[in-house]
């Protein structure tokens, strides 16, 4: 007697298209948005009409027109393809800071979580120390130090932020730890990296992908704070904060193209919102059903 074929498990696509289909309409918003940024950010250099620093007129803040969609700045380059062009750098600069941090943080914490006493209680009073200080204070007076190169920027961020990974992955972590299938990697004799990576970390991952999310906000509204003060991505690099300061005299004779950065940088933030809070309530529904 032939026994009764199994259907074929769902694919990863499909379960992807799945996961999608059942999101609520603002999740669904605030992804095709996030893609829509991605794409822009990927090909910049093939959207915009002109270069990055490209002076296409001789006229400063010309008004806008069939050749200069959004007119040009205070320099005479084209504000489209600036606008363009800082989806790219600020997305990605963000992008970077983000899995540095989310790196650092993570594997911090866990390797807290798994080794405990002193090592535990140095790195915590390290975090907390670090924690206390305002995130915007404590840059601005680093980077006043050691100058606002990109590199500076990135690295002072991704360590500021890596303190919120490490508290969330190293109380995640200490609930894994003491279950048995941690005890019995350790019997085996796996080291405390081993057991992090391929233990702890699938399991603590769903919370630490909405905290991800909500970080990135947070980082990438960080950059185009410090740019409008001037001390984040310097010029002539393309960047949404900086674009603001630099042509908020627009605003004064009733042009309203400085606000469009603001209202880039303020759209991005609310669609990765979005996904982030559906994220966290699918979360907290498979949490409820275990």
């Amino acid at each position: 007697m032939e026994a009764t074929a199994r259907p074929a498990a769902p694919s990863r696509v499909t379960q992807l298209i799945r996961l999608v289909r059942s999101a609520p309409l603002t999740a669904k918003f605030g992804m095709l948005v996030t893609l829509a940024y991605a794409f822009v950010a990927l090909f910049a250099p093939l959207i915009a009409p002109y270069g990055e620093v490209e002076v296409v007129s001789r006229v400063p803040f010309d008004g806008w027109s069939a050749e200069h969609l959004l007119g040009t700045d205070q320099l005479g380059r084209d504000f489209l393809s600036r606008l363009i062009f800082g989806a790219r750098n600020s997305i990605s600069i963000a992008l970077v800071t983000t899995i540095i941090s989310f790196t650092i943080g993570c594997l911090l914490g866990m390797f807290a979580a798994l080794v405990g006493g002193f090592v535990d209680q140095v790195l915590s009073r390290i975090v907390d120390a670090l924690m206390s200080v305002p995130d915007l204070i404590f840059i601005l007076m680093i980077l006043s130090i050691l100058g606002g190169s990109i590199v500076n920027l990135i690295l002072i961020i991704a360590i500021l932020t890596s303190t919120r990974f490490y508290r969330i992955s190293r109380a995640a972590a200490l609930n894994v730890a003491s279950l048995d299938f941690v005890e019995a990697a350790k019997v085996r004799g796996e080291g405390s990296l081993w057991i992090a990576v391929n233990e702890i970390f699938p399991n603590i991952l769903p919370l630490l992908l909405s905290e991800l999310g909500m970080r990135f906000c947070f980082i990438f509204l960080n950059i185009a704070a410090l740019s409008f003060l001037g001390v984040g991505i310097q010029p002539p690099t393309a960047e949404w904060g900086s674009m603001v300061r630099d042509n908020a005299a627009l605003i004064n004779m009733g042009d309203i193209t400085p606000l469009i950065p603001a209202a880039a940088i303020a759209l991005l933030a609310v669609a990765v919102n979005f996904v982030v809070d559906w994220m966290l309530n699918r979360a907290s529904g498979l949490t409820e059903e275990g």
